[in-house]
């Protein structure tokens, strides 16, 4: 399971022209589901993305998580993130859980989050989404379970 994580100002999800998600200060946690991922993997996942600590804190040192600075958190579900790109140049996504194994642990891992961290947006799953952000830094982290 991979995340993609930007510390952002806002950020929202927008489908066929209508916003689905949005949040002000947090993270944007773009999520690729893999073949091998369950509900532990996820579990593990959401821990870490909510756990990170790439938040300032009084002295300009990234000390803070998303849980000690109570920010938004927005997960889209984003399969590319699963590609498999080191032959060729078409990304394979046979690495990628199938859709319809993949929808019903993303709602877990949407469940879960809302369970565990009360500002909680979300994308749509499978849909084609427009994401918009203002990245804070720019921060970004890769965080793979």
């Amino acid at each position: 399971m991979i995340a993609l994580i930007q510390r952002v100002n806002w950020a929202k999800v927008e489908v066929a022209g209508e916003t689905v998600g949005q949040i002000d200060k947090g993270l944007l946690a773009l999520v690729g589901l893999e073949k091998a991922d369950d509900r532990q993997h996820a579990e593990k996942l959401l821990e870490k993305i909510l756990s990170y600590r790439l938040f300032s804190d009084a002295a300009g040192k990234m000390n803070l998580s998303l849980r000690d600075v109570d920010g938004g958190l927005l997960l889209v579900s984003q399969f590319t993130l699963a590609a498999d790109t080191g032959r060729g140049l078409r990304p394979s996504f046979s690495s990628a859980l199938p859709p319809a194994e993949a929808e019903l642990l993303w709602r877990s891992v949407t469940d879960m989050a809302a369970e565990k961290h009360g500002n909680v947006e979300t994308g749509q799953f499978a849909a084609d989404m427009q994401v918009s952000l203002q990245n804070d830094g720019p921060v970004t982290f890769w965080l793979q379970v």
